[in-house]
């Protein structure tokens, strides 16, 4: 698959923004006739960092795919008295499942102290029958830590598909208690199946992405169901897989799997994209361009959503939503990225079974 071809021109108009706060990453779906997109923000004078101990997620809604969002409210505010009232909420993924809304999501607790929050952090779920109306959130998480594991200090960055056998499958981040704290191990991603979206997680324990030059080896991963196959984005930090060395976290790779747990780059085209989209205005660049999300209509991707801010100084976040061609099949029109070269595989690579 080609996922560079299926990138689209992006309006200007689908950067969504707040006055007064940070916003990031965004997860879209579609409910009864109207279109919704859950997205993480907080509060500008806090600074950019404080996502880790002051993000919540916030409902937006429009009436047409390619329409403005506009907020509705804010979900689980917990502003408790106690760090453990006042809950983080971050990465939302959403999925629709026979009717009903399933979203999974990073929550953590503290005092404002970043490691503290940040080595807190686990899986969480919520479901709901009417996004605008009341959801129940599941009082323990759907995936924890395990002691000597992999993800042994934390779990976080959730990712969410229906396997074609009926079970689920989440990929997620995970860092485990063996290097230096309060940092840890290396950022890696596991994978773990459950026969309901709600769990019980059965969790595989080895990672999934390895790259073989660095165990820091990619992130924010999105897993998708497309045509009998598994396909997932993520975040190449070193170009490893992509070919694409300008810039730390610059592009993102498209990996494919018949399973759901054993995974290897798009041989043909391991390139997703890079940090440089076209606008209808012009091109652009941004400096971060991250949480990649897709809203998939009868099966087909139609629209990227991605965290971004064009200049990593900048006190303005966005979260991004990039048409995709989605109705004629993985090729699509051509190219509407700039053009990064040709991505090849390092000659040394080859497929990691786990």
């Amino acid at each position: 698959m080609d996922f560079r071809k299926r990138i689209k021109t992006v309006p200007r108009a689908n950067l969504y923004t707040e006055e007064g706060y940070y916003i990031w990453c965004g997860t879209m779906f579609r409910f009864m006739d109207a279109y919704y997109m859950i997205y993480s923000r907080w509060e500008k004078e806090k600074g950019f960092s404080a996502w880790v101990s002051d993000s919540k997620v916030c409902l937006a809604r429009s009436e047409t795919a390619e329409g403005r969002f506009r907020h509705v409210k804010t979900l689980f505010d917990y502003a408790g008295n106690t760090p453990e009232e006042r809950r983080v909420i971050h990465n939302p993924a959403a999925i629709v499942v026979r009717g009903r809304v399933y979203l999974y999501f990073m929550m953590n607790y503290g005092c404002g102290d970043f490691w503290e929050h940040r080595n807190r952090q686990r899986i969480g779920a919520a479901f709901t029958d009417d996004p605008e109306g009341e959801w129940t959130c599941l009082p323990n998480p759907v995936i924890d830590i395990t002691p000597g594991g992999i993800d042994s200090l934390m779990t976080s960055n959730p990712t969410v598909t229906e396997m074609p056998d009926g079970r689920f499958l989440m990929l997620y981040k995970a860092v485990s208690a063996d290097g230096e704290l309060p940092r840890g191990g290396s950022v890696i991603i596991g994978a773990a199946t459950a026969e309901s979206p709600l769990g019980p997680f059965r969790k595989y324990g080895k990672p999934q992405f390895v790259n073989p030059g660095d165990p820091w080896s990619v992130e924010d991963p999105f897993v998708w169901v497309e045509d009998g196959r598994f396909y997932a984005l993520v975040k190449d930090y070193h170009g490893y897989f992509t070919g694409v060395t300008t810039a730390w976290s610059g592009s993102t790779a498209l990996f494919v799997s018949e399973n759901g747990l054993d995974w290897h780059p798009d041989l043909d085209h391991p390139l997703a994209y890079t940090n440089e989209l076209e606008f209808d205005d012009g091109p652009v660049s941004f400096s971060s361009l991250e949480r990649p999300q897709i809203y998939l209509e009868n099966g087909k991707p139609r629209f990227l959503l991605c965290a971004c801010r064009f200049r990593k100084d900048d006190d303005t976040t966005y979260n991004l939503k990039i048409p995709l061609e989605w109705q004629t099949g993985h090729d699509g029109p051509p190219l509407h990225l700039l053009d990064a070269g040709q991505a090849r595989l390092p000659a040394s690579f080859r497929p990691v079974s786990h």
